[in-house]
């Protein structure tokens, strides 16, 4: 049971992920019920799309990774993931959200913190994906909130939100929508420093990814290499005698008291 279970529990930091954008997607559902204005819905709706899309991924990478793929699909809340991936059925969300805490306590709070604190790049990679995805649809909603009844603004869709803040995370600034009020101003402010820091968080990542095989690589030779081995054995001896050495000179000091 318990390997079974190992097996359907992807990283501590993914599944963490999935029931993080599953909780965003209930919140999403539960802001569409109130009376806010249609360019609001329309931006959170073009949000859910993108949410819907990694839903889909997360269900087809969980079927074909499945080693019995009959049992997760019914008795492993599969066709549950399905459904609940679908625009028109986002209240199943919540059975992901159900579902990725079931295994994760069942995996055990240790382990799940001892996987994170091993592989802290993944961990930092998806933070900042989720970190991206939540100040991308807030910060929009926020400037076309305070922009779209100002004077000669020009942020007056959630399209045209969503395009700003795309182009302001990503510090490009192609400056065809920009705030005119300053609450605007200062959320565009926020904005961009958080999209320098997400850009700098997936560049450590990349060279994380691609450094760490080539030094795992030549810790492994210099491990086989004989001349190495001799070598760290040569400098080990080398410290063990100037320990030794000066452990004879603190010796002398005290005979010489006495």
């Amino acid at each position: 049971m318990k390997d079974r279970k190992s097996r359907e529990l992807h990283a501590s930091s993914y599944e963490l992920f999935i029931g993080a954008l599953s909780i965003l997607s209930i919140l999403n559902l539960v802001l569409l019920l109130l009376p806010i204005t249609d360019q609001l819905k329309q931006l959170i709706l073009i949000v859910d799309v993108g949410l819907t899309v990694i839903f889909l991924i997360d269900f087809t990478l969980r079927f074909v990774s499945a080693p019995v793929k009959s049992r997760y699909f019914f008795r492993g809340g599969g066709w549950l993931d399905l459904i609940g991936s679908l625009p028109t059925l986002r209240i199943f969300r919540l059975f992901r959200v159900l579902r990725v805490g079931r295994l994760l306590r069942q995996y055990g709070l240790r382990n799940v913190i001892r996987e994170l604190v091993g592989n802290p790049a993944q961990g930092g990679l998806l933070l900042a994906v989720f970190f991206a995805i939540v100040t991308l649809e807030f910060g929009s909603m926020f400037v076309l909130g305070v922009e779209q009844k100002a004077p000669d603004a020009n942020i007056l869709t959630g399209v045209e939100a969503l395009w700003w803040g795309i182009v302001t995370m990503t510090t490009v600034g192609y400056g065809d929508y920009y705030p005119v009020t300053d609450p605007g101003r200062v959320a565009g402010a926020v904005t961009m420093l958080i999209g320098i820091g997400l850009i700098g968080t997936f560049t450590g990542y990349l060279a994380n990814a691609f450094l760490s095989p080539r030094s795992s690589a030549g810790s492994a030779s210099d491990a086989d290499d004989p001349r190495a081995q001799l070598e760290v054995v040569r400098r080990q001896l080398d410290e063990n005698a100037q320990q030794a050495a000066d452990l004879q000179a603190k010796l002398r000091k005290i005979l010489a008291m006495l």
